[in-house]
């Protein structure tokens, strides 16, 4: 059943986007959005079954989110595959014997072979990088656990007649088990931990005590990282002068003070995910985004999104795009008419610009001068490990525990980001904090990743729906104000980034847009993750990335193929994307004023709703 039936789509114009919204705001109050049904919509009560979905929400609480039946289903059809497949078998006998035997060998020479005789650790696994690791018996152990490691990798995968998405579930979920069970996470099978006990005489275990007692006490009050109080938002993060714009009910419109005599004539309008603060292009100012784009003569403006609660449980997909972009451009109109606006979407920002975009190219509207992405996904057939939390079964058990609270709780979407990385965000951490005892330094980066946001039930139900389960954008389904839209209407210039070790969105998925848009696109791969290839200040020199552009009119390339042809640049991608955007803005200018009309009642950046 499509979500846009169950929930009905609020279409009645908004205050907020009158012809001229700027004159309004010293006036109005922040508006609300529609929460009541459109005339002659139809719709099953909010609360049908509400038996089931109690049920399943109070099961939510101790699954972490994870439905059980569609778990049980993924482990049903491989396990039942295996069961019929006797040659399967019988080559994983085999290979169980054979590593049995050279795992008994290299045992009985243990003092005289070299480590890892049997098998050596995988380029990015980091739990037995340590030179302790190769001294016996440790470094047997973690043989013994990289074998076991294989074969129920090789056991969970290639099991012929598994649905693809079933095989990475069960793939996944015997991974985090194996993870958890792994030498490097117990104090009596880790020589570094032994190490450091031996030096200290046991204070490490005192110390990873404290640690532990100190992070239940901030888990159980306010969930904020260990040194988090340094980066206060406005002082530390979030600090690049500026003043609030623009206000309704979802966003507050953020204009950031020119720090150079003269600016480019066309502003920047930046469009965050509302999964986190949008201050994650405005972190430290060493690092952040803003503050480089205002020192190299730009105009910027900000989105800051209002964390949502229960009362906005009706809130759609499409009013982030009517009440956050559409209303960002008209206000930016108001303050700059007659310029053209660099877009700039991060993460889920993205997919919405895209969508924006895709719209207003449908109905003539030319007000996008050109269009930079993120890490953001515009087709979802192949968006990494998060779509192992995406199907029917799933989604359905979202929504009911997401229909008892009216919103997706901030500890659910951060749990799923953790176990994509639970090597490296959970098990590490366990092990660096209480076993050693030692304490990680804070850093904004952590500060802003504990700063989550709620996610209100309709939206993400629409989401993950509409997106990812069907993948209507990219199909050319999606509808904006009752008509479809399509990618392929984009033919304004198109800069986008992907990052190399993304597990939210790959980059390949991100690449997709090659054969999405009808528009020149300069593809622009970077090392790091999804927030640390992105925060990439020039000062830092271990970054470095690969460009390539693709005119609207040149052949397809593909990826691995795109990845021998772009060359490999040293350093961070902002100059590169400065200098893109330089040569598609005219001759600088005086600086445009500070919003339009009397912003008096509005407050200075980073504004209010940043801390809600």
């Amino acid at each position: 059943m499509s979500v846009v039936k169950i929930f009905p789509r609020a279409e009645q114009p908004s205050p907020a986007l009158a012809a001229n919204p700027v004159d309004e705001i010293s006036v109005m109050p922040p508006e609300r959005i529609p929460e009541e049904p459109v005339a002659g919509d139809s719709q099953p009560e909010l609360g049908s079954l509400p038996l089931d979905r109690a049920f399943h929400a109070m099961l939510a609480r101790f699954t972490g989110g994870i439905s059980p039946v569609a778990l049980s289903l993924a482990w049903l059809d491989w396990s039942s595959h295996l069961a019929a497949a006797p040659e399967h078998q019988m080559r994983m006998s085999r290979n169980v014997l054979g590593d049995s035997g050279r795992f008994l060998q290299a045992v009985a020479h243990a003092t005289s072979q070299k480590p890892w005789s049997v098998i050596e650790p995988r380029e990015r696994d980091r739990r037995f990088k340590d030179p302790q690791w190769e001294a016996a018996p440790f470094n047997l152990l973690a043989q013994a656990f990289l074998l076991t490691e294989r074969w129920w990798r090789d056991a969970t995968t290639g099991v012929r007649g598994v649905s693809h998405a079933n095989e990475a579930v069960v793939e996944f979920s015997v991974r985090q088990m194996l993870d958890m069970l792994a030498p490097s996470n117990f104090a009596a099978t880790n020589p570094q931990v032994l190490e450091k006990a031996f030096q200290s005489g046991g204070e490490n275990f005192v110390f990873g005590w404290q640690n532990w007692c100190s992070d239940l006490m901030r888990m159980l009050s306010v969930p904020k990282p260990a040194g988090g109080e340094q980066f206060a938002v406005g002082k530390a993060v979030a600090a690049s002068p500026g003043k609030v714009v623009y206000r309704n009910d979802l966003i507050e419109l953020i204009q950031y003070h020119p720090t150079t005599a003269q600016v480019r004539p066309e502003p920047i309008l930046i469009v965050p995910a509302w999964i986190m603060k949008y201050y994650i292009l405005d972190l430290s100012p060493q690092n952040s985004l803003v503050k480089y784009l205002t020192g190299q003569g730009f105009t910027v403006f900000a989105v800051s999104w209002r964390n949502p609660d229960a009362k906005d449980r009706d809130v759609a997909f499409d009013d982030y795009r009517k009440l956050g972009v559409m209303a960002a451009l008209d206000t930016i109109g108001g303050i700059m008419p007659g310029r053209k606006t660099h877009a700039l979407g991060y993460c889920l920002g993205g997919t919405l610009l895209s969508i924006a975009a895709a719209a207003m190219a449908r109905d003539g509207d030319s007000r996008l001068g050109t269009i930079t992405l993120l890490a953001a996904q515009t087709d979802f057939t192949e968006a990494g490990e998060l779509t192992l939390f995406i199907n029917e079964s799933q989604v359905a058990f979202l929504e009911d525990m997401m229909w008892q609270r009216g919103y997706l709780d901030t500890t659910q979407m951060a749990g799923a980001f953790a176990l994509l990385r639970s090597n490296d965000l959970i098990w590490s951490r366990l092990s660096h904090d209480y076993l050693m005892g030692e304490s990680s330094p804070p850093s904004d980066l952590m500060a802003w990743n504990a700063d989550a946001t709620r996610l209100p039930y309709r939206m993400h139900s629409e989401y993950l729906r509409q997106l990812f389960l069907d993948n209507d954008l990219a199909e050319g389904r999606y509808r904006v104000e009752g008509r479809n839209v399509s990618l392929s209407d984009i033919h304004t210039p198109m800069f986008v980034v992907g990052t190399l070790a993304d597990h939210v969105a790959p980059w390949r998925s991100v690449y997709k847009v090659h054969y999405q848009v009808d528009a020149d696109v300069t593809f622009l791969l970077t090392s790091g993750g999804h927030n640390a290839g992105v925060v990439a200040p020039p000062d830092e020199p271990w970054h470095n990335y690969q460009v390539r552009i693709k005119a609207a009119d040149a052949p397809y390339v593909g990826p691995d193929e795109w990845l021998k042809l772009a060359p490999r640049v040293e350093g961070s991608w902002w100059p590169e994307w400065v200098q893109w955007l330089a040569a598609r803005s005219g001759a600088p200018c005086d600086p445009p004023p500070i919003g339009a009309g009397s912003v008096d009642g509005l407050p200075d950046a980073p504004g209010d709703y940043v801390h809600t």
